[in-house]
């Protein structure tokens, strides 16, 4: 039987057991049990009222167990709660996330939202973006990149990898690497591929660009736009007259 399905039915029996051992154990003393089953249910109703949010959360354990999104061991991100699995219990799901720590969320917030299993599929795919300057020659850039992907093994043959021009930005041309690994493999190339495409642009004397901001529309860049003109002896326009710096200013 699978470990979870077995940690979870192991604890269904035991609840079970314990009200049989409780009800055999007041007919022995003699109560009269069939007079208390409307003070019991009376009672089942108001627990259940006041405890919906536990019954919600047994409910979500059921439906965890039927469905089976994830077993134990499985390495999942729950609606923006990520660890592995090691238990899924009654009320709750145990989950150990990647600085070791014990993280134990309602089963009713796992099923009511998103689940991504990284552990789901045997491939994935690696997302990476170098970004070269715009003098920069795009296709030695592209060439040095696919050397560094082929001599990877780790690499999918079957799956041909992804390399081109995503994005114009700002301050560089967007290139975006796609590999193909097995599962295992994926950290271990995400970090391999930054480390050896950055060393193969530099090697090829092609830089790796650092994303900036240019401060276009920054005060400091409006006085010196302003002390240039003064200079320049510029004929101010009204507006300016007034200090209102920010409504106009000399392309």
């Amino acid at each position: 039987m699978d470990e979870t399905l077995n940690g979870f039915l192991t604890r269904i029996i035991y609840v079970i057991l314990l009200l049989v051992v409780i009800h055999a154990a007041v007919d022995r003393l003699g109560i009269k049990t069939t007079s208390m089953v409307a003070i019991i249910g009376v009672a089942g109703l108001a627990l259940g009222l006041a405890l919906q949010g536990s019954l919600a959360n047994f409910a979500a354990g059921v439906m965890l167990i039927i469905f089976r999104p994830f077993k134990n061991g499985d390495f999942i991100n729950a609606d923006g709660v990520m660890g592995i699995v090691e238990e899924i219990s009654i009320f709750t799901t145990n989950l150990r996330n990647p600085d070791n720590l014990a993280v134990i969320v309602p089963n009713s917030q796992i099923t009511g939202g998103s689940i991504t299993n990284f552990a789901a599929k045997d491939t994935r795919r690696v997302d990476m973006t170098f970004g070269i300057p715009y003098d920069d020659n795009i296709k030695a850039a592209k060439e040095a990149i696919w050397a560094v992907l082929k001599a990877d093994e780790r690499g999918l043959k079957d799956s041909e990898p992804t390399v081109g021009v995503m994005e114009l930005a700002d301050s560089s041309v967007n290139i975006v690497v796609r590999p193909w690994v097995n599962r295992d493999d994926y950290w271990g190339v995400k970090m391999d591929m930054n480390k050896k495409v950055k060393e193969a642009l530099g090697k090829h004397r092609l830089q790796h660009s650092i994303p900036s901001t240019r401060r276009a529309h920054s005060p400091e860049r409006k006085q010196e736009r302003l002390i240039a003109l003064v200079s320049l002896d510029f004929k101010f326009p009204p507006i300016l007259a007034r200090g209102d710096f920010c409504a106009w200013s000399n392309p």
